[in-house]
């Protein structure tokens, strides 16, 4: 089951509407603080549904060179030998390419596939050591069995854990994304690591700073181009001034049916604006010279009543 979204701004598709994502060069310490950040994040009020993108459930075996005794057994000058071991059995080393008339097919390198299954198998796999005397890897290397993350997903070329989150129905974003950075302060992270909102909740964080901006950019481009096409300085007032009391009653409405300011209902509003600026154009236009104020607006409206009611309606 996958959180389906009305619009997507980015961020990686997880199990939750929201993301945080920790980003850090230092893959270790991204592997520490990730699930550390996870676990604190579950504390926070306001916030559900928590999951992060790190399976932490892979099987790894790290090899840990005996530098002392491949160099008595004069194994790996730069432990290249060894590396050219490991690749030629499990890499899948090309080392040829047959051409016919017809096709070409790639000649590849590996060890017997049994034997690559279990460490203890490191016994078949040889080195060339001095004098060429062929020695056991598992005479010069220790290893020792370790998890790993199955995948390593990257942010802007950095190593990144993304942890989701869901808000509750009664909590406005931006109450939750104020209440998870004060948590994530709270844990004094490294300066090698960086969290950040991604996807909506990244989005909202940019432009909830800017929205009152946008309204007045956008009063500011309906007064130009009124005043463009009535060649007045005062009519296009006249059309504005319908725009307060649409705002309000959206508001209202957004209470009244317990939404909350969402992007959604923010593309409304300005659908909004739009719809009664043009009831206020079809008023004005309608309206007779030679007529008082209040005489022509009420002839205006009662012969574009129709059209502006079912603008108004939808």
């Amino acid at each position: 089951m996958l959180a389906a979204q009305d619009i997507r701004a980015g961020g990686r598709q997880s199990d939750s509407n929201y993301q945080y994502t920790l980003s850090s060069p230092d893959l270790d310490l991204l592997t520490k603080w990730a699930p550390i950040v996870a676990k604190r994040m579950e504390t926070v009020e306001g916030i559900t549904d928590i999951s992060a993108d790190r399976d932490h459930g892979g099987l790894q075996l790290t090899l840990s060179i005996d530098r002392r005794m491949a160099s008595t057994l004069g194994v790996g000058v730069k432990v290249q030998d060894i590396d050219n071991a490991l690749n030629n059995a499990f890499s899948q080393r090309q080392i040829s390419i047959i051409y016919t008339q017809r096709n070409q097919y790639m000649i590849v390198l590996e060890t017997d596939p049994k034997s690559q299954s279990d460490p203890a198998n490191l016994e078949c796999v040889f080195v060339a050591g001095a004098n060429d005397i062929e020695v056991p890897l598992s005479a010069v290397v220790h290893y020792r069995r370790e998890l790993s993350p199955l995948a390593v997903f990257h942010s802007e070329s950095l190593p990144s854990t993304t942890v989701a989150f869901n808000v509750l129905p009664d909590v406005p974003l931006e109450v939750a994304t104020i209440n998870i950075q004060r948590a994530v302060d709270e844990l004094h992270m490294p300066e090698n690591i960086r969290g950040s909102f991604d996807g909506n909740a990244g989005d909202f964080n940019k432009t909830s700073g800017r929205q009152p901006l946008l309204f007045l950019c956008a009063l500011v481009a309906m007064y130009i181009v009124l005043g463009v096409l009535y060649q007045s300085l005062a009519h296009p007032l006249t059309i504005i001034s319908t725009l307060p009391s649409a705002g309000l009653g959206a508001l209202l409405a957004l209470q009244t049916t317990g939404e909350l300011l969402t992007i959604i209902a923010f593309v409304g509003i300005i659908l909004l604006i739009s719809i009664v600026k043009k009831n206020g154009i079809m008023m004005v236009d309608f309206a007779r010279r030679g007529l008082s104020s209040a005489d022509a607006i009420f002839e205006a409206c009662s012969a574009r009543f129709r059209p502006i009611l079912m603008t108004t309606m939808s």
